[in-house]
């Protein structure tokens, strides 16, 4: 058997999250569905993380075991022609027998895109937030920095987590901020995207601290809150939790 890594992109509006669920459409599935209809063989795809219903993906890493002789050279083109247009393989490779996509993993990035701007960019709709009024970038930015390190997140995650330990630890979080090209430029405008490097992420974790992160911008908190809200170890005293078709799944690391 041959353990195959792949790397895969996709565009997960029209999906209920990466896991395979009965009736509904999924990334999992999908996949699945395209080994088998390439190779005749129904294998367990696993993935480095199980993103939810309407996130993206710039670099998911998946793994299976398969006995097909396909040159690993072909594995990219093959499996393309086989899924939907809004997922596409963009490196595949042999990989030890050792290796799994989840419990292999050193470290995640994610990304929360929020469009700053008046109006919203329509080419951009599905994979960014849209905020039509300015932010308060520098406020963000400090707020942001104050979530890097070892902290229980108990917070900056729902209720539903399974964890029992919600201790994680961010090795880097930081805000870019960039004009969008035919609008306007102004201070707390333009296309802002926060990047959160950790060793794990709890469920909705992200997505609380892009809330939360938007509600400072908004002047409804102050970055010298973060702290407190870390140390509360109460979902009721962080943001609000993001829409999800703002947050991507940025990469995965395997080596440090």
């Amino acid at each position: 058997m041959r353990n195959i890594r792949a790397t895969i992109c996709y565009d997960g509006t029209d999906y209920h999250g990466f896991q395979v669920q009965p009736g509904v459409p999924s990334i999992q599935g999908a996949l699945i569905e395209a080994i088998a209809s390439l190779t005749g063989e129904t294998v367990a795809v696993h993935g480095s993380g199980r993103t939810d219903a309407g996130v993206h993906a710039r670099a998911q890493v998946v793994n299976f075991e398969t006995s097909s002789r396909l040159p690993i050279d072909r594995w990219c083109q093959a499996l393309n022609a086989r899924l939907p247009r809004d997922i596409a393989v963009w490196a595949a490779e042999e990989a030890p027998p050792s290796f799994h996509a989840r419990k292999s993993s050193k470290r995640k990035t994610y990304c929360y895109t929020i469009n700053g701007n008046r109006y919203p960019d329509p080419m951009q709709r599905r994979t960014e937030y849209h905020h039509p009024g300015p932010l308060d970038v520098p406020a963000m930015r400090e707020a942001i920095r104050c979530l890097e390190g070892e902290h229980d997140f108990t917070s900056f995650c729902s209720v539903r987590a399974e964890s029992e330990s919600k201790v994680r630890t961010i090795y880097e979080a930081r805000l870019l901020q960039a004009d969008v090209e035919g609008m306007e430029t102004a201070p707390g405008v333009g296309r802002i995207r926060l990047f959160f490097t950790g060793n794990g992420f709890l469920y909705n974790m992200v997505r609380i601290m892009a809330g939360t992160l938007l509600a400072v911008g908004e002047g409804k908190l102050g970055a010298a809150d973060i702290p407190r809200i870390l140390q509360a170890k109460d979902r009721a005293s962080a943001g609000p939790t993001a829409k999800p078709h703002g947050l991507s799944l940025w990469s995965v690391d395997y080596e440090i």
